[in-house]
């Protein structure tokens, strides 16, 4: 339906009928999701991925003038580090109790599109209402995963949990012998929150960060589970955790610079 060709030459031509620049690029793959009418575009590279994006604006184009519902490009580069990062992933479940994350780590590495299985994660959960709160309820949920939901209190008003004592910046960098003293008091085994990494055990509590243990970037997160952004927050513990997933490429540096500028002025 749609060919490496034929997206190629829409690129060039909104990029000539929109005063852009005749920069070289190159499409190494197309993907269509015809169930969730979704479209990828595998660029070779970072420099090819930003040409076809063209700021946003010929990429919105090339999504009216196709017709779907969603147009996102990847470069090649951008999937190769992630199936890096599943297969370091992949040694850190096998073998402890969380292996029931294996199904989900495969159908990660033939993403895109994402193509989940039905998963049943039979362990005792505390979620701790970090700055990516929507998307762990959602991922929690989406694992059927048994959880409580605790947070930062007056934080999310619009989501359901249990305020506990915490400063601002934990919203950003949560306290992890905070968090598990928290589990091992309500018998859970595995606490999911923003943490720096992916996955770590204390004192036998697991400590998970699904999307960076699964190197999902934040633009994907709000597609995959929504978002809600925080009312109470520390501003310079904001710069840093933007900074650290822009480093970590799991998020846009024009994402992250719009996200600061946002939540600076409020």
């Amino acid at each position: 339906m749609f060919t490496v060709e034929g997206i190629s030459e829409l690129v060039r031509g909104i990029r000539r009928e929109n005063g852009f620049p005749d920069s070289p690029f190159r499409i190494d793959e197309v993907r269509y999701d015809e169930e969730e009418d979704k479209l990828f575009i595998i660029a070779h590279d970072r420099t090819d991925k930003s040409v076809v994006i063209g700021n946003s604006f010929v990429i919105g184009k090339l999504r009216e003038r196709l017709g779907v519902k969603q147009v996102t490009v990847y470069s090649n580069l951008d999937l190769e580090i992630k199936r890096e990062k599943l297969e370091k992933a992949e040694r850190l479940v096998k073998g402890t109790e969380l292996e029931f994350l294996l199904p989900i780590i495969e159908a990660e590495k033939r993403f895109p599109p994402r193509k989940w299985p039905d998963i049943r994660g039979d362990i005792k959960t505390l979620v701790f209402l970090s700055f990516s709160a929507k998307a762990l309820l959602g991922f929690a949920e989406r694992l059927n995963l048994p959880y409580e939901a605790v947070g930062i209190r007056y934080s999310f008003p619009r989501l359901k949990y249990e305020p506990i004592k915490a400063e601002p910046k934990e919203l950003f960098f949560p306290d992890e012998g905070k968090l598990v003293a928290l589990a091992e008091e309500r018998g859970a085994k595995l606490v999911l929150a923003d943490f720096p990494f992916g996955l770590k055990s204390e004192g036998g509590i697991y400590l998970l960060n699904p999307f960076r243990l699964l190197h999902i970037g934040f633009f994907e997160l709000k597609y995959l589970f929504g978002s809600d952004m925080p009312t109470v927050y520390d501003k310079k513990a904001l710069i840093r955790f933007v900074t650290s997933l822009t480093y970590e490429g799991l998020m846009e540096s024009t994402d992250g610079a719009n996200l600061i500028w946002r939540m600076w002025r409020k």
